[in-house]
Formats: structure tokens, sequence, C-alpha cells
């Protein structure tokens, strides 16, 4: 099922950008840019969308991606994943650059988190709406991220795609603990039982992940309709050489084709520059170590 005007979909895409160090003498001086963009899909059987994705770019070198799944099951999924975007961007820009980029992230995203509460408790409606949040900041060759719930994040390097969230749920919870074994999780009943969630409580966990970036890299954010629709592996293959609009276009098309059960939101970030890192020896196998340690 393709993408047309009517459905809806929210987007939000960024343009390629590039820097030139002021003193190419400077061994320090580094070049990175990247395209990002975002997209929402209601998928294939709902008429709703509770998922909200958004993008910010903030100088040459900087930008936001985050994607936030509303929790169905409550009144007010989708007026909590739209103020977790809307608030996320909101506090990260307030503080601005003068603070640490991993700190900015994680107290936008617990803004995020108070704010939703405070709605819910003077709201009956709304009393029991929380949400996922998986937040991701590029700040000059470095990926951090926040996150909380199952919404997900990945790296694609060389055609290998490697989980860098781990799952709020109770599934995934007794899967860390040897109690059920991982192969059961994509058809365990309590897969899309969550264990963390923005706005439940008054204070939230966040995760915290960092990586250094190479060129070329792929970062995606999506919600679960995505994965539990499309199989990860087939990520890498999808996205290929596509810019960050036409790969989160193709994720969702690729997921709704064989039938998204959920809203499908992915977002896409694209390393087009990035600072040489030096060669690891000892072949494939201790790359891949060294890249996704």
């Amino acid at each position: 099922m393709s993408l047309s005007n009517e459905a809806n979909v929210h987007a939000a895409e960024g343009k390629r950008l590039s820097s030139a160090p002021a003193d190419l003498s400077r061994s320090a001086a580094a070049v990175f840019a990247f395209d990002m963009a975002a997209l929402s899909h209601p998928g294939t059987e709902r008429g709703d969308n509770e998922d909200s994705c958004v993008t910010h770019r903030e100088g040459e070198q900087c930008g936001l991606v985050a994607v936030a799944d509303g929790v169905s099951s409550y009144d007010g999924g989708e007026v909590a994943s739209q103020r977790a975007t809307e608030v996320l961007v909101r506090s990260f820009k307030e503080q601005g650059p003068g603070v640490a980029t991993m700190k900015r992230l994680v107290r936008a995203v617990q803004q995020a988190n108070i704010e939703i509460y405070d709605t819910a408790v003077v709201v009956p409606q709304l009393r029991r709406m929380c949400t996922t949040l998986t937040a991701l900041a590029l700040d000059r060759g470095e990926a951090l991220a926040a996150h909380v719930g199952d919404s997900r994040l990945y790296l694609i390097r060389e055609g290998q795609i490697l989980q860098l969230t781990k799952d709020h749920t109770l599934a995934a919870e007794r899967a860390g603990l040897g109690l059920i074994s991982k192969k059961r999780l994509p058809d365990h009943p309590d897969r899309c039982v969550l264990t963390r969630s923005v706005g439940r409580e008054l204070i939230v966990g966040v995760d915290r992940i960092t990586r250094e970036l190479v060129q070329d890299d792929v970062l995606i954010v999506c919600s679960d309709g995505l994965y539990n629709a499309l199989d990860e592996t087939e990520f890498p293959r999808i996205v290929a050489d596509l810019d960050a609009s036409t790969g989160c276009r193709a994720l969702i098309d690729a997921a709704n084709s064989i039938g998204a059960l959920d809203n499908v939101t992915a977002a896409m970030v694209r390393i087009t520059q990035a600072p040489a890192k030096p060669e690891p020896a000892g072949g494939l196998a201790n790359r891949l170590r060294r890249w996704f340690r």
C-alpha cells in the first residue's frame, strides 16, 4: 500500500547540510553532515494514528529526530505521543547548545514525562494516557539517544543491522532473565505490555545510548508497528542507498504491502560525511566488535 496525500500522514524532512573546517591545517578539524527525515502512517487496519514523529535541525552539524507511540489501550494515546514530541523539541531548544547534548536530551524527555503526567492528573478523560519515546540527537559525529518504551533505534553499517535500544516490555524483561527464549518474543502475549512509559509516573527511567558514527552509517528510529510487520533484517536492503525521506517512505510502504496492523512510523538519518576513523586490524569480525561495542 503506497502513501497518498489523503492518508493521515505526518512528515518532517531535513535538508542535507555540510560544513567545511575553518582551518584545514588543524588535524582535529572534521566534516560532519547528515540527511534526516521522519514519516508516520496509520497502517492498513487503523483509521487513526497514535504515533508521532519529529525532526529538528540545530546548526550545521547537530540535529534531533524522535518517535513516540501512544499506548492505545488507554484513552489519550494520540494526545500523549503528540505532546511528547512537541515538549521534547521545545525543551531541547530552550536549554540551548551550552548544555551537554545528552543532558539536554534526557532533561527534554523528563520534561515531556512531567507535562504528560500533569495533564493526565487534571483531565479525567486522559488520566491513564502514556507513550513510548525514543529520541536521537546527532552532534558532530556522535549519536546520542534517550529511550523509554518499545520503539526502537537501529544502526545499519556495511549492510549489518544492530538494535541499540532495549524493549521495555514484560516479555523482553523475562527474556533478559532467561525465563523465556528470545525466539518466543515476536509472538509472546506480553510482547506489547510496557514496563516503562512516558507519562505513567512522575519520574521515568531513561536509557542513554552513545555511539560514534562513520560515513554511510544509517540510523533508524521506529515504532513497533514497523518492526512487528517487517523483519528488521530487511531494513538494510530496503533503505540501501536511499536518502532519508525516500528511505522512510520505502520502509512504511514495505510494511503496508504485507499488512501493517498497527500505526507505522519511521525516522531515518543517513551520515553523508564523517571524519575518517583508523581501520581496525583483524578483519570484519573485529571491526564489527569495535563498531558495535
